[in-house]
């Protein structure tokens, strides 16, 4: 992962409402969750919530998918998981941290 994504990401994930909905698109699983039922959740207007799902959608955290008349938003599990190994790839290289713990 490059650093200007892993920012973008970070940055996306700093605002409390985007870290909401994405926490609930966490809970949701892989099924995902329809847009209604987070902003029913959140309690935050449809224009707040759309504004909020496009910024996590652009930096790849969140996919949407239309089913029938449904929009479900769902999270991308793999690009969490790259952000996570980028955020600890050097974890304690310079430091005895692990040995201390271990």
């Amino acid at each position: 992962m490059k650093l200007e994504n892993a920012a973008k990401q970070l940055e996306a994930l700093g605002n409390p409402t985007r870290l909401s909905i994405y926490r609930t698109l966490i809970e949701a699983g892989k099924e995902g969750c329809p847009v209604g039922d987070i902003q029913s959740k959140l309690d935050v207007p449809a224009s707040t919530l759309s504004h909020h799902i496009a910024k996590l959608v652009q930096c790849g955290l969140v996919s949407q998918e239309r089913q029938s008349r449904t929009l479900v938003c769902k999270s991308d599990f793999g690009n969490m998981d790259d952000l996570m190994r980028f955020m600890l790839q050097n974890c304690c290289s310079k430091d005895s941290c692990m040995k201390a713990t271990g």
